[in-house]
């Protein structure tokens, strides 16, 4: 069982285009811990990373502002105010990132924050992505607070079925999908699918309504 549900996601993921999205709430994260390395009487508004902080909070801000706004809206936010302070953003990391000792804290920092701007400044693009991941964490830290009482997976195969099984719950849980219900439905299914479109077709979204 666990097997067929690691093949549903492939079948899945080679007929779906990925789009690789970066984490703003880790950008801030490195930034934070390079101003933890300042003493605070030596701490002001001008800090390159308490800079650099702040403007990352305004993109947050816009979030939560539009948070029970409707895709397009968001984006539209997005477009009018979030664009103009990743371009501040970006300014100042070409303006000060060679200025900046690499090996430092705030030097790491600042080169995630480069290697990573493609994908950190993707989220514009659509209302419906995640500025960060943090959703997704949250989800996922049930399972990462009880792992100490869980066998542990022995094999690569074991840990890929495990994450696409754990995956499959969360989706059902996001979309208020009953997961035993989900899964008794899936598996009842699964030896019949064949074709990629069949796999996809297995996706809670696409469980017929019923009890749950």
């Amino acid at each position: 069982l666990m097997t067929d549900g690691y093949e549903l996601y492939s079948g899945i993921a080679r007929d779906h285009q990925l789009v690789h999205l970066g984490c703003w709430a880790h950008a801030r994260r490195a930034l934070v811990k390079a101003e933890e390395t300042v003493p605070k009487a030596a701490r002001t508004p001008n800090l390159l990373a308490t800079r650099f902080i702040h403007l990352i909070g305004r993109l947050f801000a816009a979030e939560a502002r539009s948070a029970k706004w409707t895709a397009d809206r968001r984006q539209r936010l997005r477009r009018r105010y979030s664009v103009r302070v990743l371009a501040i953003i970006k300014q100042m990391l070409i303006e000060h990132r060679p200025t900046v000792v690499p090996g430092s804290m705030l030097g790491k920092a600042l080169q995630y924050l480069n290697g990573q701007w493609p994908k950190l400044s993707r989220y514009v693009e659509n209302g419906n992505w995640p500025v960060s991941n943090n959703p997704c964490e949250n989800e996922i830290r049930p399972f990462v607070v009880a792992r100490k009482s869980f066998l542990f997976a022995d094999t690569v195969a074991g840990a890929h079925a495990s994450a696409n099984l754990y995956s499959l719950v969360q989706t059902c849980k996001a979309g208020g999908i009953d997961p035993y219900r989900y899964l008794t439905w899936l598996f009842q299914r699964l030896p019949l699918a064949q074709t990629v479109d069949d796999y996809a077709a297995l996706m809670p979204s696409n469980m017929p309504a019923g009890p749950r």
